[in-house]
């Protein structure tokens, strides 16, 4: 099965996008001040290793999409369809 152009571009634009995202996140998250991510004593809280786990696998999500949709985009290179 092929993916179309615009499909491919979408997905791999999705992936991209949720890489910049959760990755931005993760370095807010461990620079976290308020007390959510870190107790009085420094270590990590419920809160933290619950958001940290969301953005892992999130991240991994979006790398799969985004190679799908790079995936698909070479494929059609060269095929001259869309």
């Amino acid at each position: 099965m092929k993916l179309s152009r615009p499909v491919s571009v979408f997905l791999l634009a999705f992936g991209v996008f949720s890489v910049f995202v959760w990755s931005t996140f993760v370095k807010n998250l461990f620079a976290d001040v308020s007390g959510l991510a870190f107790d009085a004593a420094g270590d990590p809280t419920g809160y933290f290793w619950v958001h940290l786990t969301l953005a892992v696998v999130s991240f991994g999500l979006g790398v799969a999409i985004g190679v799908i949709g790079l995936r698909g985009l070479l494929a059609l290179r060269g095929t001259g369809r869309d």
